[in-house]
C-alpha cells in the first residue's frame, strides 16, 4: 500500500510554490523598465482649424474677467475652455470647436448632462453637458465618439454644439458636474 499525502499538505505545497512564483515575478518586475511621473499641467490638445497637438504648449491665461472659484471658462474670441479649480488655477486648457450659435457673454450653469446622444449635424457625440439656450437652440459642450471634428455647418443650420477633442470631452465630464458654473467671455 501507498502512503497517501494529505489534502492539506498538496494544499501547502501548492500555496508555497505560488508564492515563490509571484516573488519571482515581483523581481523580475521591479529590474525592469520605470515608469516616471511628470508634473500635472494644463495641456493644449486641439486648435480651430487643425488636429490636436502632441507637443503640450503654455496655454494662455484664464481671462481676468471670468470670475473667481471653481467654473469652467469658455472665451468666443480665443474658442478656447479653461478648467480653473478653487483656487483660481486653471487645471485644463485646450481650444474647442463652436456651432453655429453661440451663448450670449455671461455666467450659465451646468443643469443637464446626457452621457451619449446624436448632435443635431447627426454625429454621434458623448460627454454632452448642457449649459444655456439661445435663439431655441441648446448649448452644450461635447465631443464626437469617433474623435472627429466636426463639418462645416450647412448654410443656415443652427447647431449649439461646442465640440471638444475626445480626451478633453472626458476631462470636461469629469470636472463639469451638474450646478457647475460656466462663465463666457468675449
Amino acid at each position: 500500500m501507498s502512503a497517501r499525502l494529505p489534502s492539506w499538505a498538496w494544499v501547502t505545497g501548492l500555496t508555497t510554490g505560488a508564492i515563490a512564483a509571484v516573488a519571482v515575478m515581483a523581481v523580475q518586475a521591479d529590474q525592469g523598465p520605470q515608469p516616471t511621473a511628470s508634473a500635472a499641467r494644463p495641456t493644449v490638445s486641439a486648435s480651430a482649424d487643425a488636429k490636436p497637438s502632441a507637443e503640450p504648449k503654455q496655454p494662455p491665461a484664464v481671462p481676468a474677467d471670468s470670475g473667481t472659484g471653481r467654473r469652467i471658462v469658455y472665451s468666443l474670441g480665443d474658442r478656447r475652455v479653461w478648467l480653473v479649480d478653487a483656487s483660481d488655477a486653471a487645471r485644463r486648457s485646450f481650444t474647442v470647436w463652436p456651432g453655429t450659435v453661440s451663448p450670449d457673454p455671461g455666467t450659465y450653469t451646468i443643469g443637464t448632462r446626457t452621457e451619449a446622444t446624436t448632435g443635431s449635424d447627426g454625429v454621434q457625440v458623448e460627454h454632452v453637458i448642457y449649459f444655456a439656450a439661445k435663439s431655441g437652440v441648446s448649448v452644450a459642450f461635447s465631443n464626437a465618439v469617433d474623435g472627429s471634428s466636426p463639418p462645416p455647418a450647412a448654410s443656415g443650420t443652427k447647431t449649439g454644439g461646442i465640440r471638444v477633442a475626445k480626451s478633453d470631452g472626458k476631462a470636461l465630464w469629469a470636472f463639469g458636474t451638474a450646478g457647475t458654473t460656466v462663465r463666457v467671455v468675449e
